[in-house]
């Protein structure tokens, strides 16, 4: 099993190398390790990330075929599917470490300051029922709307709801969390910047 420290190592190894370089993991797409891979998986990592498609997390990393569980909704939401897939991934394969990865100019979250702002207040029902599970995340941000652009709004909104996200992700089940305390499950959060392709991961030591 890759430690969480390890896998960290891996995420920002192979972000460097897309950065630097950009997608190049041919041999991890080729068929013999698609052969490799029909019996058996052991992802390093499970990803909760948006389902914005310009953040496709085995591009944004540089990994392979077998290398990420990857859960992708709009807005990086931890839905009940999402945490029972989560789940599913960390008692399944025993993988040690959770990212969760917002990223810049999200629209599920510039949905969600808008519909608080009153910038906009035409949305359907299911994305209203979206915009709901975010509103925790940027309500304690709209007292300061009239301080902050709407670009900077939604910036420090895309943070606190991943920040928001994690905590979720670490109290809400009792399987999950007990594999916390017992040290076998690390839960980190992050941002991808479109802008530039770097990933920017919270509270934890380079």
């Amino acid at each position: 099993m890759v430690s969480a420290s390890e896998a960290l190592r891996r995420l920002r190894d192979g972000n460097r190398r897309f950065v630097a370089h950009g997608y190049g993991t041919d041999e991890l797409i080729a068929h013999s390790h698609i052969a490799a891979l029909i019996d058996h998986q052991a992802p390093f990592v499970i990803i909760l990330g948006c389902s914005d498609s310009r953040v496709p997390a085995e591009i944004v990393f540089d990994q392979g075929l077998g290398d990420l569980f990857v859960i992708r909704v709009a807005g990086n939401i931890a839905a009940e599917s999402q945490i029972g897939s989560i789940e599913y991934a960390a008692t399944r394969f025993g993988t040690s470490l959770v990212l969760v990865m917002g990223h810049t100019r999200c629209g599920a979250v510039a949905a969600t300051v808008d519909a608080l702002t009153g910038a906009s207040s035409e949305q359907s029902e299911n994305i209203r029922l979206l915009v709901d599970i975010i509103r925790p995340s940027v309500e304690p941000l709209v007292d300061q709307a009239a301080h902050l652009g709407r670009g900077d709004l939604v910036h420090r909104a895309v943070q606190e709801n991943v920040r928001r996200t994690v905590e979720i992700l670490s109290n809400k089940s009792d399987v999950r969390a007990g594999l916390v305390q017992e040290g076998r499950l690390t839960i980190v959060g992050a941002e991808y910047a479109i802008e530039t392709g770097e990933v920017t991961f919270f509270d934890v030591e380079e």
